[in-house]
């Protein structure tokens, strides 16, 4: 959270508010190559989510060297194609992370539920950021970035899928987040 930590600009040109409908997300060019962004959008942004999206995007090459095979808990064999995504998330409840200590409680909570399902050939990493909602409004908010690799460039999108949908589970299943 430092100065020169990007900002989640919650109205952005282009922000499309998944909020009043959740479908939308399949139109959103980020998921023409990864489906199940848009399916991990949809239930992000679903009425009984305790989030929302700003932002999203899906890089389809990760270089390798900026990615270590023992953090993706990738077996001999399955480190020859890596890529990600990133999804910046707001709470719905108005100033639910309203201090950092608050936000990072959620955060440890959402790596617990992910620990209690786990995968292998990937992670999250979730970065608390300052977030602008209008002139106005500042809070808090969590940048999620997953990362996953493969033997295959399939097999790595297989893996992201995957984890999309694990870390929307851990989000909106147990939805009582700090």
């Amino acid at each position: 959270m430092g100065g020169d930590a990007p900002v989640i600009d919650a109205l952005w040109p282009g922000f499309v508010d998944l909020r009043l409908a959740p479908e939308r997300a399949w139109s959103l060019p980020e998921v023409r190559e990864l489906p199940g962004l848009a399916a991990a959008l949809e239930r992000l942004n679903a009425d009984s989510s305790p989030v929302w999206t700003a932002k999203c995007d899906f890089w389809p090459e990760v270089e390798l060297d900026a990615v270590d095979a023992d953090e993706l808990d990738a077996p001999s064999g399955e480190f020859a194609y890596a890529m990600g995504c990133y999804v910046d998330l707001l709470a719905k409840a108005d100033r639910q992370w309203a201090t950092p200590p608050i936000v990072a409680e959620s955060c440890k909570q959402i790596c617990g539920r992910l620990h209690a399902a786990p995968q292998r050939c990937c992670r999250v990493d979730l970065i608390v950021r300052r977030a602008v909602l209008s002139v106005e409004e500042a809070y808090l908010g969590i940048t999620a970035y997953l990362t996953a690799c493969g033997a295959t460039a399939q097999a790595a999108k297989l893996v992201l899928e995957a984890a999309l949908a694990a870390f929307a589970d851990a989000l909106v299943t147990h939805s009582t987040l700090q």
